[in-house]
């Protein structure tokens, strides 16, 4: 389903990039109203919407409806066991087993002769 959107998606963008394209701009005539042609053209009506006007604006419509589909499917897909990102990859190689957890150290509660045998590098807290 997905796949399909995503391909009406881009045939949408490309075809709304031909038509907008191929429209007549609204400033093309200005030229012609200074010097030669029809003054009115400049601010006159601009007349009824032909089908190029038409037809990009409904492929807007969809565009955009296409676009709000994949925002739907993005938002309420399943989580994928086949791909890992690379912030899910690092935590669990930073986790280590049960077996090697240390226990955490808290307060004065070794005796000092204990630490006299240990070097400098144990006696840091993890």
């Amino acid at each position: 389903m997905e796949i399909f959107v995503w391909a009406a998606h881009v045939l949408l963008a490309v075809v709304l990039i031909i038509l907008v394209l191929l429209q007549h701009g609204k400033g093309a005539d200005m030229g012609a109203a200074f010097g030669s042609g029809s003054a009115g053209s400049l601010f006159g009506a601009s007349g009824s919407a032909n089908f190029l006007s038409r037809a990009t604006s409904m492929t807007a419509a969809l565009f955009f409806a296409t676009s709000m589909g994949l925002t739907y499917l993005s938002a309420n897909q399943t989580k994928d066991t086949g791909m890992t990102s690379i912030m899910d990859q690092i935590e669990e190689s930073a986790v280590a087993p049960v077996g090697q957890q240390k226990k955490p150290v808290v307060g004065n509660d070794t005796d000092d002769s204990d630490i006299s045998s240990k070097s400098k590098a144990d006696q840091i807290p993890e």
